[in-house]
């Protein structure tokens, strides 16, 4: 398969398998996303989720957020990794958001790169799921999968964004991204397949022996 077969393919079977793709940060506004975003990074979604609901019943906006000290924040985040880190973003952020954007999550990039705790990805994330801007977040299990089924030889992330972006209509990134992460997580760990084993890898890469080393991020 030349690389143009291989993202035909994938897109048509991450569609049959997910049709529909949910986002698995539980929120109910923009801001809630970011703060469930950003405790996300080093830390599993379902960890997120339970504990965002003790935190958002305090504080769903960047006011009430403000309310709080960055130790009472990071005593209902401590489950999530580098809490106290964390803690310090989400409190300052909440400043950011009052003073510069009158409460609102920005809906750009540049804006919302410059709050403290949200790099690229996290932005990426807001847009599309908050905002529907057709973005690909690229963390670093999509980019090891992007590399094992052959759709970029990108070094880090930023090349393999960039690299997606080329080889996917605009239109399907939103859902894309969410379909290629929940494939990843049922079919194609990094425990359950070394680049042989999953039903993709298969079948792009038939002749594939030996196990397959993705570039990391």
């Amino acid at each position: 398969m030349i690389k143009g077969e291989r993202a035909k393919f994938i897109k048509s079977h991450l569609e049959k398998i997910y049709p529909r793709t949910p986002i698995p940060l539980n929120h109910d506004n923009n801001f809630e996303l970011l703060v469930a975003v950003l405790l996300s990074a080093q830390c599993t979604d379902e960890r997120v989720n339970k504990v965002t609901p003790n935190l958002f019943v305090k504080a769903n906006d960047p006011y009430k957020m403000d309310s709080l000290s960055t130790d009472q924040i990071y005593q209902i985040i401590r489950p999530c990794g580098l809490a106290p880190q964390k803690s310090k973003a989400i409190s300052n952020l909440s400043k950011i958001l009052i003073t510069k954007h009158n409460g609102e999550v920005p809906s750009n990039f540049s804006d919302l790169e410059e709050l403290p705790g949200v790099g690229h990805k996290t932005a990426s994330v807001v847009m599309s799921q908050g905002f529907g801007y057709p973005a690909f977040p690229v963390d670093t299990h999509i980019h090891r999968l992007a590399q094992r089924w052959g759709l970029t030889g990108g070094k880090n992330v930023t090349q393999t964004e960039t690299d997606l972006k080329k080889t996917f209509p605009k239109e399907s990134w939103n859902k894309l991204h969410l379909q290629i992460i929940y494939y990843g997580r049922e079919y194609c760990t990094a425990r359950g397949c070394d680049g042989r084993v999953c039903e993709i890898c298969k079948t792009c890469y038939p002749n594939r022996k030996k196990s397959f080393k993705a570039n990391k991020a």
